[in-house]
């Protein structure tokens, strides 16, 4: 990989964007690699992926301008394709994500954090949509995911005025849902990292799926997709030995760590 580094720290993958020259933007180079990232995480071992960028300025500054300027129309709609496919892979991944946001995260840049499960940022961070003052939408999901996530009157507002917003803003709208100091951003990321592996990895599973799948549709379909992922988790290991010991009223049992089953 040239641009992107995935390291292993016991259940918790960490993903890095590794083109800091660049303010780490996403070119045509990184969403290839970063799928292929996807492609060859372990999802017997790994419960929890951590997404961030290198070096302290930038988390991802946003697309490739330069790669961008001359494309013609069918080449930018099959980049803004390639993008897409690939966060789209990242928002519907069975394992959490948690986004790491070390700095700017501008353009693509805000739209790749939006894939994730969970933002938390540093209070270097800036976030925004600036791509009306480029003469461009956002295309990888900005005018959907920003809706979905801050409300359609507030996404507009940002995307319109194409108006950057920093760490506290974004808090108080609702786009990340942490801020911390820069050099406690990735202790803080692993932390809740971690305390997600510790759970039953089945049910975390199934939990973003009945998520993710629920908000889709109307309540009385997304209740039925709780029902069937709720099913889905009994008979398992993780759901006998989790209820037995909750059940066991003796006082001298640590409590195992939950298995892939």
């Amino acid at each position: 990989m040239e641009f992107i580094t995935y390291e292993v720290e016991g259940q918790v993958g960490i993903i890095t964007i590794n083109r800091p020259k660049a303010l780490n933007a996403l070119n045509s180079t990184v969403l290839e690699e970063l799928d292929a990232t996807l492609d060859a995480v372990d999802q017997n071992e790994i419960r929890c992926l951590i997404l961030t960028g290198a070096g302290d300025k930038s988390f991802v500054a946003g697309a490739d301008i330069a790669e961008m300027s001359t494309l013609t129309k069918a080449e930018g709609e099959a980049f803004g394709k390639k993008g897409n496919d690939v966060f789209r892979k990242l928002e519907t991944f069975p394992l959490p994500v948690i986004a790491a946001i070390n700095g700017f995260a501008l353009g693509g840049g805000c739209e790749i954090s939006m894939s994730c499960d969970i933002r938390i940022c540093s209070e270097t961070a800036v976030f925004g949509q600036p791509e009306v003052g480029l003469g461009i939408t956002p295309g990888f999901g900005g005018t959907q995911r920003l809706a979905r996530l801050v409300g359609a009157g507030m996404a507009k507002q940002l995307i319109y005025t194409a108006r950057n917003i920093k760490a506290e803003e974004a808090l108080r709208i609702g786009l990340v849902n942490a801020i911390y100091p820069l050099d406690e951003l990735m202790p803080q990321a692993k932390k809740m990292a971690a305390g997600i592996a510790k759970n039953a990895p089945i049910a975390v599973r199934n939990c973003k799926k009945a998520i993710n799948d629920g908000l889709e549709v109307d309540m009385d379909k997304a209740i039925v997709i709780e029902e069937k992922l709720f099913g889905d988790c009994f008979e398992t290991e993780d759901q006998k030995y989790g209820m037995e010991f909750f059940l066991d009223k003796s006082k001298d049992k640590v409590k195992e760590p939950f298995k892939n089953c």
